[in-house]
């Protein structure tokens, strides 16, 4: 690769180092400002973890991403980007429930004001028994009076919560973990309170609408990447897809950039890439404790692809309980005819990151064998495995302490990301809100910043 030409510090305006969707976030705010704006990304295209490929005449994406009605500032970057289109929203939540050997049960919310929507769906939750229903009920008004962002929350298990509220093995697995493994990528008894209690106080407790889902009907890197190339080159902003960012060295006027082939002159500089490439990459007088981001550590997502030559599933999404399976999404193209793509998306994969594919095939076959008698006897076309090691962070107990804010001691260099304390889990929306506030807090520091800013720093 050819690098840019060595440029002096200062006067460079402001790069991005990370294309994914906090920075996309970020450049697409400074850029509105007024501000010169570089975004480095080191894959071919935008996107970040959200991106697509393409196999045997499909495009696919390496994981299955949902949103929720709550998800605003992710909403609204849809619109900025022009793709909402390619999205459906549901009107009201609704979640077929699949057991092995039992009817769909439709987990769905009523046209009631919160909490009043989700009594009539806890009260015939037919998965659990009535005593169930009625302590998941309690748990669920009892969730609703804990603070997120109190001291100490975020310090207890969400699991212990769970037991202390009533809640049975079996209440915690066909219906908390639908959720909370799905939002958090850990089982509740691994889960941080304080995130668990944002995830359902927000999407579930406190607005009725909030909690309808979401999910994209065109390839990821389309919905993301491409479309934010575009309104970035109308803002202005140069993009360098392909650069590996080797290195930030703070200057009296500025910040120098190494990539491969050359240097990069920036007055001010968003790290907008995942925790651990950022704790190798920030100047040291930036943040003295980068090592602890390292301690956030690494949950992954397994999906499991089947092409089926028929329907074998009259679904768009559901969810498995007491199954290998998890949540189930019909990725059909419209071109698919009678063949029908199913998606297994399994989190918290920790088991199933490191089997073989056709174990994980196998294992999945059955499942849905069990949940859909249609595909026991029904051939598979293709079959395939895609695998995030390091789909989030592992949002443990005890998280908050290694999640920095955006401001670091170097003014001119901010971070953003979905790992940084956003006070929301490692969601889109948590990326995105992470972007626009670190972009919120570097222009504002590029206007108050002293003349030579690594001394003011000292």
């Amino acid at each position: 690769m050819t690098g840019p030409a060595r440029t002096p510090p200062g006067g460079g305006g402001v790069c991005v180092v990370g294309g994914g969707l906090a920075g996309i976030a970020a450049a697409i705010r400074l850029a509105d400002l007024g501000l010169p704006v570089t975004l480095l990304e080191n894959r071919p295209e935008l996107g970040g973890a959200t991106y697509s490929f393409r196999r045997h005449g499909l495009t696919v994406d390496t994981g299955q991403h949902v949103f929720l009605r709550c998800y605003h500032a992710y909403r609204d970057l849809l619109e900025r980007l022009g793709t909402t289109a390619g999205t459906e929203l549901q009107p009201r939540f609704a979640v077929p429930v699949l057991l092995p050997g039992r009817p769909p049960h439709l987990l769905a919310r009523r046209r009631l004001p919160a909490p009043a929507h989700l009594l009539p769906a806890l009260a015939g939750y037919r998965l659990l028994n009535p005593a169930e229903r009625v302590a998941a009920a309690r748990a669920c008004a009892a969730l609703r009076r804990v603070d997120p962002d109190a001291s100490g929350t975020d310090r207890i298990a969400f699991g212990a919560w769970l037991a202390a509220h009533g809640q049975s093995g079996r209440a915690v697995r066909r219906l908390w973990d639908l959720i909370t493994v799905a939002a958090l990528n850990v089982p509740s008894a691994q889960a941080s309170l304080a995130l668990a209690a944002r995830v359902f106080r927000t999407g579930l407790l406190e607005t009725a609408d909030a909690g309808d889902i979401g999910r994209p009907l065109v390839p990821l890197t389309e919905l993301h990447g491409v479309a934010a190339r575009r309104v970035l080159d109308r803002l202005g902003a140069r993009v360098l897809p392909r650069t590996r960012v080797r290195w930030i060295h703070p200057e009296p006027t500025g910040f120098r950039i190494g990539v491969d082939g050359g240097e990069i002159a920036a007055d001010g500089v968003v790290l907008a890439v995942p925790h651990q490439s950022a704790a190798a990459l920030v100047p040291p007088a930036a943040a003295p404790d980068a090592d602890r981001w390292t301690r956030l550590g690494a949950a992954p997502i397994v999906n499991v692809h089947l092409r089926y030559a028929r329907r074998v599933a009259p679904l768009t999404m559901a969810a498995a309980v007491e199954s290998p399976a998890q949540w189930i999404f019909d990725r059909s193209g419209p071109d698919a005819g009678d063949e029908q793509h199913l998606v297994v998306s399994l989190s918290a994969a920790d088991a199933e990151i490191d089997r073989p594919a056709a174990e994980l095939v196998a294992t999945q076959r059955q499942a849905l064998g069990d949940l859909f008698p249609a595909a026991r006897h029904t051939p598979v076309s293709d079959a395939f495995v895609t695998r995030e090691p390091r789909a989030t962070f592992r949002q443990g107990p005890g998280t908050r302490a290694y999640r920095p804010g955006s401001g670091t001691r170097l003014p001119g260099l901010v971070l953003a990301g979905a790992w940084t304390d956003t006070g929301w889990p490692d969601t889109m929306e948590g990326a995105v809100r992470s972007g626009h506030e670190a972009a919120d807090i570097l222009a504002r520091q590029l206007v108050a910043r002293p003349r030579h800013h690594t001394e003011a720093a000292r």
